[in-house]
């Protein structure tokens, strides 16, 4: 696993239980890349998944209800609605609780439709950005919130499996690397997409609600 490099972890040391490296769970930090703008450090592959964002979450849409989850789909309600996008104005730090729903498959004995419970997650500054984190769960996303558009924040960052106890920086590792788009689709109501994941299915979509 990849340490976060050391002029930012000094500034992180706060928040870090071990200097110099990003520790799960609890306390999530990542290595904060130098550009402050995404697609000067977005990959070739990752930069394709995001653009075409509309059109995976439809065909994953439809792959679940031609495979019998049409009311499941039907009960997402605005979480599965790709056509709603509100402004995102400035995203509340915290706590959250957050629930991963996978969509599609990419071929295989995946099924098309699956929801998981709710989970811990959290956002919080990373020096000039936001980190967002998955804290408790087998799949943890850990990754920068980038500023885009009055819609979206895009997200870079990686997968933290089972009890792996550290993130790794965003490109080292192509099979864990994710992008996303963190979205407003209601009152203190946000969701994540992850586009062509690289495992089971074919849309994440990661509905993050404040705790109270």
């Amino acid at each position: 696993m990849n340490c976060i490099a050391p002029r930012i972890a000094a500034l992180l040391a706060p928040l870090l239980l071990l200097a110099g490296c990003a520790v799960l769970p609890g306390q999530p930090a990542i290595e904060t890349i130098e550009s402050r703008e995404w697609r000067q450090v977005v990959s070739d592959a990752d930069e394709s998944r995001l653009r075409t964002w509309r059109s995976t979450f439809g065909a994953a849409l439809a792959e679940a209800r031609d495979k019998g989850y049409g009311a499941q789909v039907d009960a997402l309600g605005a979480v599965g609605d790709p056509d709603l996008l509100l402004g995102l104005g400035p995203v509340p730090e915290g706590d959250f609780r957050c629930r991963t729903i996978k969509l599609g498959t990419q071929g295989g004995g995946t099924l098309a439709y699956v929801d998981y419970p709710w989970f811990d997650c959290r956002i919080r500054p990373e020096e000039d950005l936001f980190g967002l984190a998955k804290l408790t769960g087998s799949q943890r996303p850990v990754g920068l919130l980038f500023p885009d558009d009055a819609y979206r924040q895009v997200f870079l960052g990686t997968l933290v499996l089972g009890d792996e106890d550290r993130a790794m920086r965003y490109g080292a590792d192509p099979q864990r690397d994710m992008i996303g788009a963190l979205q407003r689709i209601g009152d203190n109501h946000y969701r994540l997409i992850i586009p062509e994941p690289r495992y089971e299915s074919r849309l994440d979509i990661i509905e993050l609600v404040p705790e109270v």
